[in-house]
């Protein structure tokens, strides 16, 4: 059912404050970025029709099944500890948010907004759409400051990138993604209110409101991990990030120095080539292709740098088992590949759960589209504990103390929403 709508950021808002009632929603945002790969402007799936909640081991499996028997529209998320099931690998790290490794949802109603159209998918669209029409949105007011912590401190920090530097002159591995958590405890938050203002202080093509029972997850991403258009399959990792600067000529030199930075440039084409390795498991032969290198994106605080590698789909490969050889994304782990996963198991003290993971849908003609978990907050309000990582690539040529100012500048938007680090 299409209906016509007058005030669309109003009418989102009002769908979204209706939707965060359920017990499971996905709000999926573009904020209006030009992407030729985009099927719509904003999709919201709510309410639980049938789901799977699923641990590394048999979780892939798990979802092959589950798709098949929901062939329609589905949502949901793939944490990052699903790289125990792909690889030989363990995490043992301390976890406060105990979010399951994979959950999806098919929804009982689903709003898929292009452009100035809003298309309800439901047993009652008109009732749907009503109710939506009839919230009255309700002020949230100042937001208190949360004062989150940090697991390492600066010199902790710059001691460990130190660390990984000697395994990299060693030739253990080329280069390497290290998170740091930044954390509260006994946290009491809006969540709704608290994702309102970070998509408004940070908008991005990968936004994202996920809620499931008593877990949350607040995103402002920038990224695409995979999707799938037809038979063919696209990857845009983003390795490289400068400061924007107020000043335009300034902005426009910043842009200038991250399209010509050695360490940039290298960071990139070592994940680009990795994630390239990755399509060939998926890929009919010699069809991978890198479409664009080095291109350079701007958002409201940061520009990037973002490839795109792309591929024809092997005949007879399910979407699922797609997704499956390419996860975790190459830009969230580093290279090679599993040594990099392992030796990040050893230097980080938290685990990624979530973060260095996946949101996404599938859709009705198998199509899907998954953004890659970064600049997001991960919230249990019934353990009150609240949870951000950042990470930077780390590579020969890496300056320890500017790795640690680029976590800093990727967690601006939260610190600035949760008023700042303790």
């Amino acid at each position: 059912m299409i209906i016509p709508v007058n005030d669309l950021p109003v009418f989102k808002q009002k769908a979204l404050q209706w939707a965060s009632s359920f017990d499971a929603v996905c709000y999926l945002d573009s904020n209006n970025f030009t992407d030729q790969y985009g099927k719509f402007d904003t999709l919201i799936a709510i309410g639980v029709a049938d789901e799977v909640i699923a641990y590394a081991g048999d979780a892939f499996e798990q979802l092959e099944a589950f798709r098949e028997r929901n062939p329609g529209w589905i949502t949901g998320f793939l944490g990052y500890d699903l790289k125990n099931e792909t690889e030989q690998l363990t995490s043992a790290n301390p976890d406060g948010l105990l979010f399951p490794d994979l959950y999806f949802f098919a929804p009982q109603h689903l709003i898929i907004i292009t452009g100035d159209q809003v298309q309800v998918v439901s047993d009652n669209s008109k009732h749907v759409f009503d109710l939506i029409d009839q919230q009255q949105l309700t002020a949230a007011g100042p937001l208190p400051a949360i004062g989150l912590k940090a697991r390492f401190s600066r010199q902790e920090y710059i001691k460990a990138v130190q660390g990984i530097q000697e395994h990299i002159n060693r030739g253990d591995i080329y280069v390497t993604n290290f998170c740091q958590e930044f954390f509260a405890e006994n946290a009491r938050i809006n969540p709704l209110a608290i994702f309102t203002q970070l998509n408004t202080v940070s908008p991005n093509p990968f936004s994202t409101f996920f809620k499931w029972k008593d877990n949350y997850i607040l995103g402002a991403s920038p990224e695409r991990f995979l999707a799938k258009r037809g038979s063919k399959l696209i990857s845009q990792p983003i390795k490289g990030t400068a400061k924007r600067d107020a000043d335009t000529q300034t902005d426009e030199l910043i842009k200038q120095q991250l399209r010509n930075h050695p360490k940039e440039l290298q960071e990139n084409v070592m994940i680009v080539d990795l994630v390239r390795n990755d399509l060939t498991r998926s890929a009919k032969q010699g069809t991978v292709e890198t479409t664009e290198l080095f291109g350079i994106h701007s958002f409201k605080y940061v520009h990037q740098m973002i490839s795109t590698v792309i591929c024809e789909l092997q005949e007879g490969l399910s979407a699922i088992q797609a997704i499956k050889n390419t996860f975790p994304m190459g830009s969230m782990t580093g290279a090679p590949k599993i040594s990099s996963m392992m030796l990040m198991e050893q230097y980080e003290r938290s685990k990624r759960g979530v973060y260095s993971g996946a949101i996404g849908y599938l859709s009705e003609d198998n199509d899907f589209d998954f953004n890659v978990v970064i600049r997001t907050l991960l919230y249990n309000s019934d353990r009150q504990y609240l949870s951000f990582h950042a990470g930077s690539a780390i590579t020969y040529h890496a300056d320890a103390q500017k790795e640690y100012e680029e976590c800093l500048l990727k967690a601006q938007a939260v610190l600035e929403v949760l008023g700042g680090l303790k």
